[in-house]
């Protein structure tokens, strides 16, 4: 399968809690990076998912903000990602963030080239990747 998505990360779930109408899903990938998504039930159901099952988590580069300091600020979004500027490709409108995390994985981001500037992107920098958990999706692999 070929998907538009620039953020695939493989993992195992972890965590399951499941209410009457969603459900949260924690996944860590082999280099110990930790997503949390919220899912409807039937999705949990028709995916047949239960802690220890091998999924894939996507993210569309568009759902992924990007934040340089992170003191004393609190927020709702469940996945915060910390890591290291690898690249920065600017466009006239927009610029693509590639965030190297702790665990090895890579966060594409899409953000304005007026963001990228205001944040002060460099490479080598440090930066966090924030998703909000209803932003992922999940598919499992088997």
């Amino acid at each position: 399968m070929k998907i538009s998505a620039r953020n695939v990360f493989e993992g195992k779930v972890t965590a399951l809690s499941s209410g009457p109408v969603s459900a949260e899903v924690e996944v860590v990938t082999p280099g110990g990076d930790r997503l949390i998504a919220t899912i409807t039930q039937g999705s949990v159901q028709t995916l047949g998912l239960a802690v220890g099952k091998p999924v894939v988590a996507l993210i569309k580069a568009s759902n992924v903000m990007i934040m340089t300091d992170a003191s004393g600020v609190k927020l709702s979004a469940r996945n915060c990602l910390a890591g290291t500027m690898e690249k920065i490709v600017e466009g006239p409108v927009s610029a693509e963030v590639i965030l190297k995390l702790a665990g090895g994985a890579k966060v594409f981001a899409s953000i304005t080239r007026e963001g990228a500037e205001a944040l002060g992107l460099k490479q080598g920098s440090a930066a966090t990747a924030v998703i909000k958990a209803s932003s992922i999706i999940i598919g499992a692999t088997d």
